[in-house]
């Protein structure tokens, strides 16, 4: 079986970003050894990188070097092929892919992306590499602007073409169709190709078919007036501004692009009012024409408006300007997240990415990757849809964090602050986010205060608070987002990103409450290292448990073990392994594990153990040969706050490991708290944990 696949197409404009994005993610779910080549990539200067490689490395962190990842360019190997020497660029190209296949446990191969240079076709060179290097291919075909017949036609050929070269295909995939014609090209592509033969249609996104501002202006080599936050505006459409106001107004068309001569104010100005207004679509930019640019007085004008629109300046008359805006074709790079994101879910929803692995079954693992784990919280949070409350609604972090869910429609969310605070932040940093579908609500002025601080008193009167002061508490971010969970409007909540763990966790201990025979909240990380995923408890919440408490640790930290698709093997950490050492904090850790055993018989545990022993399966044979857990623990139980907290960033900084957490444990609901210090991918992953803990309870 082959531990690779080429992907190829036949024409430029394909749409194999999206197809190379989903394989790679798919691969990366088998293992975290993942090579990715290009044999021909696009012209880049001393100065830069091919976008399209640049991509697949930044964003999936590909630990591989950028000129390892290709072996030429496309005028390279345009001249070698007019000069005879197919032989010479054959030869160095499996060079350089044996080079990727001997230290990766799969390679992801993209095909030619140009045609008709130099009078090779993208087919026939794809046809060479793919055959020299004996690997699958999975051939790409976009039916964009295709009469329905001639793209049957178009894909039997090239289907042909690769079987009558020896190369075997295991898939077609039938790229940019139209919504209503993917009924009859399945049906069509069925009926042409073998019954083994793995085919996806995914019908045209309008989104991903849009080019971006930002590629407009490199085209064009714009200089950008006003809005650069906003230069990954989607363009929809593009219509000249020519005609009097009154008149271009009713033929803008939602995320339009405005061309018009710089000395257009009334276009200028009407366009903006028009994105302002309900009762017009949005627009996507003004593309300033002639060399022009607006009087002071309208650059006045512009600069007190409140607006999400671009404003650009290029060199060039209307109609030739125009002429180059429709030529742009939208590209996937690597800072445009929206767009990768969203080439991902697409992938996910129309190719069946199972049956493209089965070719892939030389590989075996039973250790859980990173990015097996972090697809599986997607996939399990995308499962049973929860609802989100985000109390620190207008900080830049929870604000990124939220549109990226969003835009994945993993959860239902609700954030809260005042609504045009938060809308003033998105514009201010760029984020393109509907508040509209998003929930949000203000404690200091919200139709549930009276509710919510009447469930607060019924619950606290028993310890002295007054109606008073729990109608004050409400208004109170943690308080008003626990009340939400408490009265089923939300089903888990995240806090702490500018709040401290007892601010957070505080009005859950008292309102949500721990779980039946649960004494305890305590938390856990789960640490992504290079080849396995860890999770590492307490190391946020209990300063110094007792034993009692820590056999409690143990067990709640091996059941969300199990939950996240861990198989629980616990080590009770200690500065002595076995029954080597003596001490209160050893005895302290050998109670809790008797403990453990005591009450989970069937649970594997070993304590106490040393970390050395407890990892590395060369210390363990050394220090405790008989274990069942040294040397593989996947669950890591630290004695106190102090020795967890610090390991764990330890680790986190020293090795550039991902900690994901901390997720609390033990609450009858989910609510997990967040480092003052975290980042987008922090919240945005404490979420997903939080929305499947809420789905497990």
């Amino acid at each position: 079986m082959s531990k690779a696949i080429y992907i190829a197409t036949v024409e430029s404009d394909s749409g194999k970003s999206l197809i190379s994005l989903g394989l790679l993610r798919m691969m990366l779910i088998k293992s975290a050894k993942v090579g990715y080549f290009r044999p021909i990539i696009n012209e880049f200067n001393e100065h830069s990188y091919d976008e399209h490689t640049n991509t697949a490395i930044k964003f999936f962190n590909l630990d591989i070097n950028y000129k390892d990842c290709f072996a030429y360019t496309q005028s390279e190997v345009v001249e070698l092929l007019s000069e005879g020497k197919a032989d010479d660029v054959i030869h160095n190209v499996i060079k350089k892919y044996k080079k990727l296949e001997a230290s990766y446990d799969y390679v992801l191969v993209e095909g030619t992306d140009f045609s008709g240079e130099g009078g090779f076709t993208e087919l026939d060179v794809n046809l060479m590499i793919a055959k020299n290097l004996g690997i699958p291919a999975l051939i790409v075909g976009s039916g964009n602007g295709k009469k329905k017949k001639d793209f049957i036609n178009t894909m039997q050929l090239s289907y042909n073409s690769f079987i009558n070269k020896e190369v075997d295909v295991i898939g077609i995939i039938a790229n940019k169709i139209e919504v209503d014609e993917v009924d009859y090209i399945r049906k069509e592509l069925i009926k042409s190709f073998p019954e083994k033969l793995q085919i996806d249609i995914i019908p045209k996104v309008d989104f991903l078919a849009f080019p971006t501002v930002k590629e407009v202006v490199q085209a064009l080599k714009g200089r950008v007036l006003f809005g650069k936050q906003f230069l990954d505006n989607a363009i929809g459409s593009y219509s000249t501004g020519a005609m009097q106001l009154r008149n271009y107004l009713t033929r803008i068309k939602e995320n339009a692009l405005v061309i018009t001569p710089g000395d257009r104010a009334d276009i200028i100005l009407g366009a903006l009012q028009a994105n302002a207004s309900k009762n017009y679509p949005k627009i996507a930019g003004i593309i300033l024409t002639g060399s022009l640019v607006p009087e002071d007085a309208i650059i006045k004008l512009i600069e007190g408006v409140q607006s999400t629109v671009p404003i650009i300046a290029v060199d060039g008359g209307t109609f030739k300007i125009t002429n180059k805006i429709g030529a742009v074709k939208s590209k996937i790079y690597a800072t445009h997240n929206k767009k990768i994101l969203l080439s991902l879910d697409t992938f996910d929803k129309y190719v069946n990415a199972e049956g493209l692995t089965n070719i892939l079954t030389s590989y075996h693992s039973d250790r859980l990757t990173p990015s097996m784990f972090q697809y599986n919280l997607l996939q399990k949070a995308r499962a049973h849809k929860k609802h989100i409350v985000l109390p620190e609604g207008d900080d830049e972090r929870i604000i990124r964090a939220a549109a990226r869910l969003q835009l994945l429609d993993i959860v239902d969310l609700t954030l809260l602050g005042d609504k045009r605070t938060i809308q003033l932040k998105c514009d201010q940093i760029g984020i393109q986010i509907d508040l509209d579908k998003i929930n949000v609500l203000n404690p200091e002025d919200s139709i549930h205060n009276k509710e919510f601080a009447n469930t607060l008193f019924n619950a606290r009167k028993h310890k002295g608070m007054t109606e008073t002061t729990a109608m004050d508490l409400t208004r109170d971010v943690s308080y008003y987002g626990t009340l939400m969970i408490l009265n089923g409007l939300a089903d888990g909540m995240v806090s702490g990103a500018v709040h401290t763990t007892m601010h957070t966790i505080k009005p859950a201990l008292q309102l949500i409450k721990t779980k039946p025979n649960v004494s305890i909240v305590s938390s856990v990380f789960f640490m992504c290292l290079s080849d396995r995923v860890s999770v590492m408890g307490d190391c946020a919440v209990n300063p110094n448990p007792n034993a009692e408490q820590l056999s409690e640790i143990a067990i709640s930290s091996a059941l969300s073990a199990e939950a996240f698709g861990i198989e629980a093997k616990v080590a009770m950490l200690s500065y002595s392994s076995g029954s080597s050492g003596k001490g209160e904090e050893v005895e302290k850790v050998r109670k809790a594990t008797q403990l453990v055993k005591a009450k989970n018989p069937n649970l594997k545990i070993e304590g106490p153990i040393q970390y050395d022993a407890a990892v590395d399966t060369s210390v363990a044979k050394t220090k405790m040969p008989n274990s069942d857990v040294a040397g593989q623990a996947s669950v890591l139980i630290f004695p106190d706050l102090n020795t967890g907290n610090n390991t764990y960033k330890a680790i986190q900084r020293e090795t550039g490991a991902l900690a994901i957490g901390p997720m609390l444990q033990g609450l009858n609901k989910p609510v997990n708290d967040l480092s003052r210090g975290c980042t987008v991918d922090d919240i945005f992953n404490t979420v997903l944990l939080t929305a499947i803990q809420a789905n497990q309870q």
